[in-house]
């Protein structure tokens, strides 16, 4: 079982679990309230996350935001049982989902037309089972256009609409006290799409606009916290990738030299899958 880990003084996290894509779950703990950040795949999820909070002994006084409207980040929200704060167009997608069938027949069907992907489809009947009923869609209660701020009391923390291929709404987190930035999968390609992909002024535009947080440190929903070097690292292999894909369009053997040339090594396949995603 995972257990809560501290990242910076204010700052502690639920890593995260592949097995049924549960995210990373965020607490930044101030003087006079608790901020979570997502609620969890399941009430499962958060339940292990909330059973965590209370063993560290963190304030029960808490608020919750989300980062954006899939269901991975969603629906352990009813049993957080908090105020959600999310972006405008994070209630509204959530909102669609309210009057959705989550059997197995509902989700192959869904697949089938492409409202739904196969990936988190399977993913939903691994972390649920049978408990189908267990699927409760819970809207924000305070939503933001641009930006908000967060006194939690001798902390401070900025929520920040960027967009982004993955999700039209994806908000990051910053804690101002501990420069750590909660990403969500706001640089992840689009998923919902026949093939996944990204468009690229769209993407470099969003890499830029992380990188100038200058955070200590970048979490990524479903990766390990990341330093600025290793973040900024990370940054340099995306673009040095995005530019041999485009540059040798329709050229396999082109792009992977290009790659190899850029990287000064040879690319890994999650990297060449990564360099489809421009094509």
């Amino acid at each position: 079982m995972h257990q809560i880990k501290q990242l910076s003084e204010h700052v502690w996290y639920l890593p995260a679990s592949h097995e049924t894509d549960r995210p990373v779950l965020g607490a930044v703990l101030g003087q006079d309230y608790s901020l979570l950040i997502d609620a969890g795949n399941s009430p499962a999820h958060a339940e292990l996350f909330l059973n965590e909070l209370k063993r560290i002994g963190a304030s029960e006084s808490r608020l919750l935001v989300l980062t954006h409207w899939h269901w991975d980040h969603i629906f352990g929200t009813k049993k957080m049982n908090l105020p959600a704060i999310a972006h405008a167009k994070t209630k509204l997608h959530i909102d669609k989902l309210k009057g959705l069938q989550w059997t197995d027949e509902a989700l192959d069907e869904r697949v089938r037309t492409g409202v739904e992907i196969e990936f988190c489809a399977e993913m939903i009947k691994k972390e649920f089972g049978e408990k189908r009923d267990e699927i409760k869609i819970v809207s924000p209660v305070m939503t933001f256009e641009d930006s908000l701020a967060i006194d939690l009391g001798g902390v401070h923390v900025r929520l920040k609409h960027v967009g982004g291929d993955h999700a039209d709404d994806s908000t990051v987190v910053f804690i101002e006290e501990d420069s750590v930035l909660f990403l969500g999968d706001c640089y992840s390609p689009n998923m919902y799409a026949k093939k996944w992909h990204y468009n690229t002024p769209v993407f470099l535009k969003l890499l830029n606009e992380l990188e100038e947080y200058q955070a200590s440190f970048y979490i990524h929903s479903h990766a390990n916290p990341a330093t600025q070097e290793e973040f900024y690292q990370e940054l340099f292999e995306m673009r040095a990738i995005n530019r041999a894909a485009l540059e040798n369009k329709g050229d396999t053997e082109a792009t992977l030299s290009a790659m190899k040339a850029a990287l000064g090594r040879d690319p890994n396949e999650d990297e060449i899958e990564f360099a489809s995603f421009f094509e």
